[in-house]
């Protein structure tokens, strides 16, 4: 299971996303989720998964890889579509005890596992195809206005970037401890949920343990390069938005502007 969480991770390429500006990709992805939200309908959501496979399929990116990212959420996506489900008033199918499954329930639970799912593979093609450094220059230009409100913006973007840097290397970290405890005969799977609780703390502490050092060890590293924040810094390569840049937002606007319009009319 910890092997399958990807989020994180960059997979390098040469496509057209690869390529895009980290700028560009970050707009897109708020574009992209502000859409999804919008979407209200079947119609609505067709076209968002559209442009979701359209994008999956440019970047070169497996979708094995994508639909194994989703493992770890596929507890929240039953969880939130059960809820839809019982908990949705309108034209009642059926009944049992407290529980009523409505017509406009199951409409709203398709829709809305549809939503998270679609709403993870759009974040992930960010990180898919951006590099953390990359990432980090593309958050800090994008905040650069607020740096007159003496907001440390470049240290922001970089705090953001190692945390996203960072979780494929603990996940890692927690299945090496995980399998050092099971070769000494721990069982994480057998028991109730208190006793699954308890068995955890075992990969807690060693976990947390291996965090401190490798942010030491990093605390170091940075210090040992005269790294001491954003300010006087330059770049050997400066970002320029190019016409591919300027194509991609303009087709997000208007797939925003598309899906406000399909949820106004009701189509």
């Amino acid at each position: 299971m910890l092997k399958d969480v990807t989020l994180g991770q960059y997979f390098p390429g040469d496509s057209v996303v690869h390529r895009l500006d980290p700028r560009t990709k970050i707009l897109l992805v708020i574009l992209y989720i502000a859409a999804l939200f919008n979407a209200e309908s079947w119609v609505g959501y067709g076209v968002m998964l559209v442009c979701l496979g359209a994008a999956i399929a440019v970047s070169g990116i497996r979708l094995s890889s994508m639909v194994r990212g989703l493992k770890p959420i596929v507890f929240i996506v039953i969880l939130t579509s059960l809820l839809n489900l019982f908990y949705s008033t309108g034209e009642v199918l059926v009944q049992f005890w407290i529980f009523k499954i409505t017509r406009e329930g199951i409409k709203a639970a398709i829709l809305m596992a549809a939503r998270l799912v679609m709403l993870v593979m759009g974040t992930f093609m960010l990180t898919y195809t951006t590099s953390p450094i990359m990432l980090t220059y593309g958050l800090e230009l994008l905040l650069n206005p607020l740096k007159k409100l003496k907001v440390p913006v470049h240290e922001l973007a970089m705090m953001m970037s190692m945390a996203l840097r960072l979780i494929p290397t603990l996940i890692e970290e927690t299945d090496k401890i995980m399998s050092a405890q099971k070769a000494r005969g721990a069982e994480f799977d057998t028991g109730n949920l208190i006793d699954k609780a308890k068995a955890m703390l075992p990969i807690l502490v060693p976990l947390f343990l291996s965090s401190f050092r490798r942010a030491d060890e990093l605390a170091t590293a940075m210090e040992a390069r005269c790294y001491h924040g954003g300010e006087g810094r330059t770049r050997l390569n400066v970002l320029k938005l190019a016409f591919r840049d300027y194509a991609a937002l303009v087709l997000g606007v208007l797939v925003l502007a598309g899906i406000v319009v399909l949820a106004r009319f009701g189509l």
